[in-house]
């Protein structure tokens, strides 16, 4: 066995050691490291669906908070006022995010490039503002999540947070397998040609507005899941939270672009990169915000397709294999 591959299967062993660790975390970690485990997740799990968007399908959207507040909002609305069970409202909530994005991609797919970034921010923004007019819902203050659905998911704040831990863990493994097998099909073919040059892709054949259609759809329901995990984390809706641009759009956008667009081990290494900066960063107010920029910025001169891209030109292997080879002599 060459050098190489030796190399590509320690490194798939060690995330897989990762991975299984990751299922004993309540027994390995504290309340602490627990909660920041759980956003790391939620926000892995961003990072991937936007990924999906802008590095394949080549949908440029800064308005993915829009639907993480649709899940929120609806999963609050569906516990809350209309009384379902907490465990129910869940798959409706990803469910009802759908259902709106259906008709909000009838409108922002009129538009391409920058105007499309645009028309998906505005959308968000409209979904921002009628969530603060909702009776019920706390009007733009929010409001919290009634005591009795919290206990739902464990009598005790250390049983939530090991709920709430393993629901995130658990979101962020059904968004990386339901991607991966995505661009292991047929769909996934026509996305990689997208991803490599898409004028070359549509002359090739390729549907690209039912691809572009396809993934829209695809990752709305996972938005919407994570709304719901940000609602049982915060363990309230509001406005300026379930629907926060910088939170679910900005710092999701951040990790994809120093992690590695287009990739599917992009984003796992740039979330990882982006918490261990936050934590030695975050001390530095608001110059936090413009270190990161100069880290992004930096990152991208030296190596457009991020820190995934440069460990590409030294051979690194693809921890997560997608691309279908033709088999070797």
């Amino acid at each position: 066995m060459s050098s190489a591959k030796t190399f590509t299967y320690g490194l798939r062993a060690a995330l897989a050691l990762v991975a299984v660790a990751c299922m004993f975390g309540p027994w390995l970690f504290d309340a602490s490291d627990l909660s920041v485990l759980t956003e790391f997740f939620t926000l892995l799990t961003l990072a991937m669906t936007w990924n999906l968007l802008a590095g394949y399908a080549d949908i440029i959207t800064v308005g993915q908070h829009g639907f993480v507040g649709l899940g929120a909002y609806a999963f609050f609305g569906f516990t809350a006022l209309a009384h379902f069970n907490p465990y129910l409202a869940i798959p409706l909530a990803a469910l009802f995010a759908t259902l709106v994005a259906i008709p909000t991609m009838l409108v922002v797919f009129r538009l391409r490039t920058a105007y499309l970034a645009v028309g998906t921010w505005v959308a968000a923004e409209v979904m921002s503002l009628i969530g603060g007019k909702l009776p019920g819902f706390g009007g733009g203050s929010g409001t919290s999540l009634p005591i009795a659905i919290v206990k739902q998911f464990g009598s005790s704040s250390v049983a939530r947070t090991d709920m709430f831990y393993f629901l995130s863990g658990g979101l962020a493994l059904l968004t990386l397998v339901a991607i991966w097998a995505l661009l292991r099909s047929r769909i996934g073919l026509g996305l990689t040609a997208m991803r490599d040059n898409e004028e070359a892709a549509g002359s090739a054949g390729v549907n690209l507005t039912a691809i572009r259609v396809i993934c829209f759809l695809f990752v709305a329901p996972i938005l919407g899941l994570a709304g719901v995990l940000a609602t049982l984390e915060k363990l309230r809706v509001a406005p300026s939270a379930s629907f926060s641009l910088a939170d679910w759009t900005i710092n999701v956008i951040f990790i994809v672009v120093i992690g590695g667009i287009g990739s599917m081990e992009g984003p796992i290494l740039g979330a990882v990169v982006y918490f261990v900066l936050r934590q030695y960063l975050a001390d530095f107010g608001a110059w936090y915000l413009i270190l990161l920029g100069a880290i992004a910025i930096a990152v991208i001169m030296v190596e457009p397709k991020g820190l995934w891209g440069l460990l590409k030109r030294v051979r690194a292997p693809d921890l997560i294999p997608v691309s279908h080879r033709p088999a070797e002599d």
